[in-house]
Order: C-alpha cells, then structure tokens, then sequence
C-alpha cells in the first residue's frame, strides 16, 4: 500500500489528485472545527458527551463537529440519506430510471434532484438540532433560530459540494473520503481513552463500588484480583480489533473467478483466441456503501426522537430506548439492512446480462454453460451467493461490538457487578467500532486500487510489482 502511494506520487496528475483530496478533507476538518453563532459550543459538547442515548456516539462518527455544534454539525448523512431515496426512486419510478439510462445528461440531472433533496433533509434536521440545542443558545431569538438554522442548512450544502468535487478531482468516493476523515479524526480521544484506562488499573483500583456490593472492605489500594482481569479485557478488545481490521482486508481481496475461454479464430495469416482466463467476481463488491446507507437509515429515527424532549416513562421515551444503538434490535436491524443495501448496491452497478453479452461478442464463453441467457443466469446465480458471503461477513463485523457489549452488560446484570462488567468493557465506548474499522479499511483499500487502476492506465510498468 505504501510503496502504491510512493509511486502515484512520483506521477504528476496523480500527485495533483491526492493533494486535491487532502486540500478538501483539510476544508472539511476546518469547517468541522467552527461552532456557529450565538451557541454555547462547551455547554453542548458536556452535554452530549454525559448523555446515556447511543445514538449521539453513531452521530459523532457520521458527522464530525455535531458534540460542538459546528457548521458541519449534520456532516453527510442527508446527503447519502438523499442518495438512497434518488436510488430507490430510480428502481420504482419509470421517468427516472429512463434518466439513469441517459448517459452523463442523465446522470447529471438525478444529481441534481439529489441535492434538491439533500437540502430539504438538512432543512429538517437542522430544525431538529436547533430544538436539541435550544438550552445553550445565547439570546435565544426568532432571529437566532434563523441564523443557526441557516448555518446548518449551508454546512450541509457546503459538505455535500466538497464531496462532489472528490469525486470530480479527487481521488476516491467523496463521502467515503469524508468519513473516513471523520472516524480518523477521533483516533487521539480513542487512545487517550485506551491509555487512562490502562493507568487507572496499574496506578489505583477503579473498583471500589464493588466492593461496597460485595460487604468487603475497600482500602483504595491495588488489587490483582481485579485489576489483573481488567487489563486482560483491555488487550483482548484491542486484539479483537485488529482481527476484525484482519478479516475485512481479507473478505475485501477475496473473489470468485469464473473460468472463461475464448475460442480461436482466424484473421489473416495470425490466429487469434483460443487462450483460458476468468471472470473474478469481489466478494466484497459493493465496498463499504451498505454499511454507511444502513447507519445513515437506522440513524433517522433515533436522531428525531433525539432531538425531542420526552418524558420518562412515557411511550415514545421506550420506543427512543427500544431503538437505541446499543440495544438487540439496532444489532438485528443493522444485520438486515447491511444484506439488503449489498444485494441492492450490487443489482445496480453490476448488470450480468451485459456481461455475457460481452463474453459472447468476444467469443468468450464459460466451460459447460452455453451463451447468451444460460451464461447470464449463471453469472447471476454465482454472484448471489458471492454477494450474501459478502454481506453476511460485513453484517457480523458491524454487529459483534454490540453483541460483545451486550454479552457483557447481561452478565453483569445476572452477577450484580454491573459497575465491575462496565469497567472491563471498552466496546461500552466504541459501541461504533465495527462500522468504523469496516469504513476505515475499506477506504484505504478502495483509494489503493482507484490508485493503482490509474497508474496502470498510464502504463507505468513495474510499479505494481
């Protein structure tokens, strides 16, 4: 990977890209970075960060800035929240899935109904984020509530321009590119964090409310019964992490090949074909997409019940909870949606039909299928199956922090050592942390091979060696 990114930047037109893309995640971490006006921006980061609602943890990885309420506060979920309805519009709508047959006019006018949806989602939920700040607000005006309303609707805009423009310039997909600096971003809390748990346990013990459950006396000393599985805990999370990074590299390189020969012919003097190849089939081929268009769904309900006060006890405040990101049904849901977003990812971008039509045009063919439909029906069939191991293995790594968090919390309820199972689960604080590894790794392995397909386009010999 780094000897890819040593050589893309000895090439001129690539190097212009890559500092194109760092220029835009460099805006984007600025604006992420400027509270907007008239918003107490300390009074709201404190309270988000006491908050017990997990969907402000979800919220924080999607959009950078939203714990300070800072002008890319909504960050892109409404723009990939709109680029899931235009695509589901596309399949439904009849008029539509004309224009996405239209070549690049086309293209060009869904992106434009895109943003024009974009923009009514952001209206919405910055509306919603007002109300939630409404407490920190410095002369809480009509005029104010304009201002801050504004801000958020232009933030919005302003991320979903700078994602279009890595698409157009950059290197990579723009929203992926910008979450990935998102999630990046919060690596220094994540180690700070990592590293006070670590002191807590070798310089004092953090247990002393169990032992209080217990009937045992607590002198505040040092105590290797507790803190020797503590710290066990702490280096099996961080080995289940890099097992988890592992295994997406892994399902990610992973294909199925398809073996296909093309018949001989004769074209003049020189005969031509007759040579055996394959059609490699990415298990992983809808990359990380199902993963963000699941978070950014499962994320609209929680959001709005978020931005309401609800009083305890009431039936809303249950549903709030029932549909929590640390909860089973968030888990079930992520499962089901992460399935169902790569099937649906993969009937749009993949098209078998044309497929086989290419392979019989080139006089291609797959050994005991014969061509035309029997080749497409089995180029379908084997890329189901490709497609659900796929999906199955990217729903298990978004979905095992949770299980593992709840696993934990449910035998603290069933022992009484609720405080004890709370302080050996680091996964309580990145419940996040399968879709984040998922969408970092992806990324990193995406921008590579967008990489190395330019540099071989450019025939630049050996540097893939």
């Amino acid at each position: 990977m780094f000897k890819t990114l040593a050589n893309a930047w000895k090439i001129k037109d690539l190097r212009s890209k890559l500092l194109f893309t760092l220029t835009i995640i460099l805006l984007y971490r600025v604006g992420a970075a400027v509270t907007v006006p008239f918003v107490n921006a300390s009074a709201v980061a404190n309270s988000i960060a006491s908050s017990t609602n997990g969907i402000y943890s979800l919220l924080t990885t999607l959009s950078s800035g939203f714990e300070q309420a800072s002008l890319f506060a909504l960050g892109v979920s409404p723009y990939i929240t709109a680029s899931i309805v235009i695509q589901l519009l596309t399949v439904a709508i009849p008029s539509l899935e004309r224009l996405a047959k239209q070549g690049e006019e086309g293209k060009q006018k869904i992106n434009t109904i895109t943003r024009y949806i974009t923009v009514g989602i952001s209206l919405i939920t910055a509306i919603g984020y007002y109300f939630l700040i409404k407490n920190y607000i410095f002369h809480d005006e009509w005029y104010t509530a304009i201002v801050i309303i504004a801000c958020f609707c232009a933030g919005s805009a302003l991320v979903m321009w700078l994602a279009e423009r890595i698409n157009e310039r950059g290197i990579g997909n723009g929203i992926s590119i910008i979450l990935f600096a998102n999630i990046v971003s919060r690596g220094t809390a994540i180690v700070q964090e990592f590293y006070a748990k670590l002191r807590n346990i070798f310089l004092g013990n953090p247990f002393g409310q169990i032992y209080d459950q217990l009937g045992i006396e607590y002198s505040g000393s040092w105590d290797w019964t507790f803190s020797i599985p503590s710290l066990l805990v702490l280096l099996l999370t961080t080995l289940g992490i890099l097992a988890l990074i592992w295994f997406v590299v892994f399902i990610s390189d992973s294909e199925r090949r398809i073996p296909v020969q093309y018949a001989k012919k004769v074209v003049g003097r020189k005969m031509y074909g007759g040579r055996n190849t394959n059609l490699p089939l990415k298990v992983n081929m809808a990359g990380v997409m199902p993963v963000i268009f699941a978070s950014a769904i499962l994320s609209l309900p929680s959001m709005i019940l978020g931005f309401i006060e609800l009083e305890t006890g009431s039936f809303w405040a249950g549903v709030a909870e029932f549909i929590a990101p640390q909860t089973w049904f968030y888990a079930v849901m992520t499962f089901i949606l992460i399935l169902a977003f790569a099937y649906f990812y993969v009937s749009i971008s993949f098209n078998p039909v044309e497929v086989a039509g290419n392979l019989q045009q080139n006089g291609g063919s797959i050994p005991g299928i014969r061509p035309g439909k029997p080749t497409s029906l089995f180029i379908k069939k084997v890329l189901s199956k490709v497609t659900f191991i796929g999906a199955l293995c990217l729903s298990v790594v978004a979905v095992l922090p949770t299980v593992v968090y709840l696993i934990l919390n449910g035998i603290g309820e069933l022992t009484g050592l609720q405080g004890l199972m709370g302080s050996y689960s680091m996964i309580s604080e990145f419940i996040q942390s399968g879709t984040s590894i998922i969408i970092v790794v992806g990324v990193v392995l995406e921008t590579v091979r967008d990489l190395e397909a330019q540099m071989t386009m450019r025939h630049y010999k050996g540097f893939l060696d």
